[in-house]
C-alpha cells in the first residue's frame, strides 16, 4: 500500500493489507474483442512505472498509449537484443475460449425390446413386457462430454432405472408406486462403508429387479443401497492415523511437531491474529475518529500524515491514509483507503463501482464499498476493501534494500569480467519471478475479461501475504477519481488502459529480474535487458521484450501463455502440495476441541466445594469415580514415585471415555486401600448423568 511517498521509510515497515475474503461464485463475462482503434490524445491518470530521475516508482498523469510508450518504445527498437521467439497467436484456441455448438438436432434410435419370463409354475402364461432403452446419439458421443449438450432424458434417469415401453407418456400417470425406493439425501460426506461395496459384474447381478404396474405403466428397479463387506470393523472411539505418506516423504524438519501444526504455521497465524485484534490508544490519536460511516475500530496501517502536510502521493495525486476497520453491519475487518480532501460530484461512477465489487479472484483484492464522509474534519472518499491481516507490499519486499540497488547500478556491463551467478549476485530466482508472474497475469485476464482496466500496477499496490502469494489492491481507485461525466459511453477507453496494464506488468517484471527500481529506468534499459539475457532463461528475456515493445495490434494478456508454458503447471502443482500440508495440520487439530469440552466437563465435576448445600457431592457417587478417573489421568507414578507424564494415555484415556467402550480400568483411591474396576462404558454414564445434573441446576430447573 502507498502512502504519501514511497520515499517514507516508515511507510515500508508496517503490516498493510486488505484482507481477502473466499471466491463466492462470480463468474466473468466472455472476453470481450475490441477492433483496432484509432490513436486516443485524450490524457489520463493511468499509472506509469517508468518516470524520469524517479527512483520512487512514481506515477505521473500522462497519455496511456502515447506518452508512457512513445520514448520507451524508440528506447527498446535501439536496443541490440533480438527477439527470436516467434510471436503468439492470440487467436489460437488454446488461450480464446469459444463456446462449443450445440447439436441442432439429436437422432433417435430403435426402441429395443426385450422380453422377460415368469415362470412361476409349471405351466404359466410367459407375459412379456417391452422396456425402452436409453436413446443413442446418431453421432459418436465426446471422450469428455459437456454436461449442458447431454440429452434431457438421460440425465433424467437415475441410475439403474429405464423407461419402460407400454403406455405412452401422453397416458402416464403423473404419481410413483408407493414402494419404490425414496430419494436419497446427497451428502458430501460419503459413509466408509460404501467404499468397501464389491462392484464385480457378478455382485451387480445378485441385486434383485423389482417390478411394478401402475396405470398400464411397468416400473422395473433395483435396490442399489451398498452393503458393508462381512467382518469389516471400525474402532469404537476416534483414533490419530499416521501421517498421509504423500506429506510424510515431502521431508519435513526434524524438530517438526507430530501431534500439533507446524510451529511456522501457527506462529503466522497467530500474528495475523493480533494485527487483526488490534486497538488504537484515542487519547494519543485524537484526529482518528472513532466511527466512520458503519465502521468503528479505526487502526492506522500507515503512519499518518501530518494536519499540516501537502505533499500528495506520487499514485494518485492526493493524499491518502490507510485504515483497519470493523463493520458494524457483520462484524468483520476491512481496510478503508482513505483519498483525503476528494469530494465526489458525480455519482454515475458508482455504475464502475458495482462492476468491481463482481470480481472475485485469489489475486486480486476485492472492493466492497465506496463512500463519502465528513468523520475526518473534510470532504474525504473512502474505499472499503477485504483485510489481508499481516500482508505487505512489493516494495518493501523486494525494492527496499539499498545493497540490491547498488549492485545493479556499480556494476560497469559489458566491460569487465561477466557477472557472477545469480545467487551470488543477490537477484531473484527466476522460479520466483515466474510465480508472481502467474498469478499476476491470471488477475489481469479476470480483469479484462469483465472489461474493466486495474491501472495499479505497480510494487506499491501488489501486496503479498505469506511468501510468495500475491494479490492487487487498490484497485478502481482510479475509475473514480478520474471520472469523467462528459462522456457517453465511460468504458470506451478501458482498452487503452488494459493495454497500458501490459506494460506495467512488463516494468514490474523487468524490475524483479533486476531487483531493482533503477533498471526501468531510460538510461538503464540496455543494462537492464543485458542482466536478464545473462541470468535468466530466454523465455522470461522474451516476455518482457513483448510486454514493453510497441505492436501493431491490441495486445491480451492471453499471449503470454506461450512464454509462460509448463511453469504453469509447476506453479499448480507447488499450489496443491501446499494445500496437502495445510490439511494434514488440520487434521492434527480436528479433535482437540472435542477433547477441549470433555476436560472443561471434567473441571465443572471434579473438587466442586458444594452442590445443593452438600459439601460432600463431588466425593461420593459417581462423583468419586470421576474423582478417581482424574486421578488416573493425571496424577500415576513410577515405581520410584516421579510423576509419570504421557500425552498419548491422557488422548488416549479420554478418547475411549467419550465413546464409551466396554474396557475395563482399575482406579485406586489415593490412600490405596481400595481399587475399583469399571469399564469406560460406566465411567461415560456417570460422566453424562452428572454433568446433566449440574446443568439442570444452572439453568433453575432443579
Amino acid at each position: 500500500m502507498e502512502g504519501a511517498s514511497l520515499s517514507d521509510a516508515n511507510l515500508t515497515n508496517s503490516y498493510f493489507s486488505s484482507s481477502f475474503i473466499g471466491v463466492n461464485g462470480f463468474g466473468s463475462p466472455a472476453e470481450s474483442k475490441y477492433s483496432m482503434m484509432q490513436r486516443m490524445t485524450t490524457s489520463s491518470s493511468s499509472p506509469s512505472l517508468l518516470n524520469d530521475g524517479a527512483k520512487n516508482f512514481s506515477h505521473s498523469t500522462h497519455d496511456p498509449v502515447n506518452s508512457p510508450t512513445s520514448s520507451l518504445f524508440s528506447d527498446f527498437g535501439s536496443l541490440s537484443i533480438s527477439q527470436r521467439r516467434k510471436a503468439p497467436n492470440p487467436a489460437a484456441s488454446e488461450f480464446i475460449p469459444k463456446g462449443a455448438p450445440r447439436m441442432a438436432a439429436m437422432a433417435q434410435s430403435t426402441m429395443a425390446q426385450s422380453t422377460m419370463a415368469q415362470s412361476t409354475m409349471a405351466q404359466s402364461t410367459m407375459a412379456q413386457t417391452t422396456m425402452a432403452q436409453s436413446t443413442v446419439q446418431a453421432f459418436p458421443s465426446p471422450i469428455f462430454p459437456h454436461p449442458g449438450l447431454s440429452s434431457s432424458t438421460a440425465a433424467a434417469l437415475a441410475p439403474g432405472m429405464s423407461l419402460s415401453a407400454g403406455s405412452s407418456p401422453l397416458h402416464s400417470p403423473k404419481i410413483t408406486p408407493h414402494t419404490s425406493p425414496a430419494p436419497r439425501r446427497r451428502s458430501h460426506t460419503p459413509n466408509p462403508a460404501n467404499y468397501m461395496v464389491p462392484t464385480t459384474a457378478a455382485d451387480q447381478a445378485t441385486h434383485i429387479i423389482q417390478k411394478e404396474t401402475v396405470g398400464g405403466t411397468t416400473y422395473f428397479y433395483t435396490d442399489n443401497t451398498p452393503a458393508p463387506m462381512a467382518g469389516m470393523v471400525f474402532p469404537t472411539y476416534h483414533i490419530y492415523p499416521p501421517t498421509a505418506p504423500n506429506v510424510a516423504y515431502m521431508q519435513p524438519k526434524a524438530n517438526a511437531p507430530s501431534f500439533f501444526m507446524a510451529d511456522e504455521l501457527r506462529q503466522e497465524l497467530i500474528n495475523r491474529h493480533l494485527i487483526t485484534m488490534a486497538q488504537i490508544d484515542h487519547s494519543e490519536n485524537p484526529d482518528v475518529p472513532s466511527e466512520v460511516d458503519s465502521y468503528h475500530s479505526l487502526f492506522p496501517l500507515e503512519a499518518l500524515p501530518p494536519p499540516n502536510r501537502m505533499q500528495k502521493t506520487s499514485n494518485f495525486s492526493y493524499i491518502t491514509s490507510c485504515y483497519k476497520a470493523v463493520n458494524s453491519k457483520d462484524d468483520l475487518p476491512y481496510c478503508l483507503r482513505r483519498i483525503h480532501g476528494f469530494r465526489l460530484v458525480n455519482t454515475k461512477c458508482m455504475m464502475l463501482v458495482d462492476m468491481w465489487k463482481k470480481i472475485q479472484h485469489s489475486n486480486s483484492v476485492t472492493l466492497r464499498e465506496v463512500f463519502t464522509t465528513k468523520a475526518f474534519g473534510d470532504h474525504s472518499l473512502v474505499f472499503s476493501y477485504d483485510f489481508h491481516a499481516g500482508a505487505e507490499t512489493m516494495f518493501s519486499r523486494h525494492f527496499n534494500d539499498p545493497a540490491a540497488d547498488s549492485y545493479f547500478t556499480k556494476r560497469k556491463w559489458g566491460q569487465h569480467e561477466p557477472p557472477p551467478p545469480r545467487q551470488h549476485a543477490g537477484l531473484l530466482p527466476e522460479s520466483l519471478i515466474w510465480a508472481y508472474i502467474v498469478q499476476l497475469s491470471s488477475a489481469l485476464r479476470t480483469i479484462h475479461t469483465a472489461g474493466l482496466a486495474c491501472r495499479v500496477m505497480d510494487p506499491s499496490k501488489i501486496v503479498i501475504t505469506g511468501k510468495t502469494r500475491l494479490r492487487v489492491n487498490c484497485v478502481g481507485v482510479f475509475d473514480v477519481l478520474t471520472f469523467d461525466s462528459s462522456q457517453t459511453n465511460h468504458l470506451a477507453l478501458m482498452p487503452q488502459y488494459q493495454q497500458a496494464d501490459l506494460v506495467s506488468l512488463g516494468k514490474v517484471v523487468l524490475a524483479l529480474a533486476c531487483n531493482s527500481l533503477a533498471g526501468i529506468q531510460r538510461e538503464n534499459l540496455q543494462k537492464a535487458m543485458e542482466l536478464v539475457s545473462i541470468n535468466y532463461s530466454s523465455d522470461l528475456k522474451n516476455l518482457i521484450l513483448y510486454l514493453l515493445t510497441e505492436q501493431s495490434r491490441l495486445r491480451s494478456v492471453n499471449d503470454i501463455m506461450p512464454m509462460i508454458g509448463a511453469r504453469f503447471y509447476t506453479q499448480l502443482d507447488a499450489s496443491q502440495m501446499r494445500n496437502d500440508v495445510i490439511e494434514e495440520d488440520l487434521a492434527k487439530e480436528v479433535q482437540n476441541g472435542r477433547l477441549f469440552r470433555l476436560l472443561a466437563k471434567l473441571g465443572t465435576i471434579n473438587e466442586r466445594p458444594e452442590f445443593q448445600k452438600d459439601p460432600t457431592w463431588s466425593e461420593t457417587g459417581d462423583r468419586y469415580l470421576l474423582k478417581l478417573f482424574r486421578d488416573h489421568l493425571f496424577h500415576q507414578v513410577t515405581e520410584a514415585g516421579t510423576p509419570w507424564i504421557d500425552l498419548s494415555h491422557i488422548v488416549s484415556c479420554l478418547n475411549k471415555l467419550d465413546a464409551g467402550v466396554p474396557e475395563k480400568i482399575s482406579l485406586v483411591s489415593r490412600d490405596e486401600k481400595s481399587v475399583l474396576v469399571v469399564t469406560y462404558s460406566d465411567l461415560k454414564r456417570c460422566f453424562d448423568s452428572t454433568f446433566q445434573e449440574l446443568q439442570a441446576a444452572a439453568s433453575g430447573s432443579l
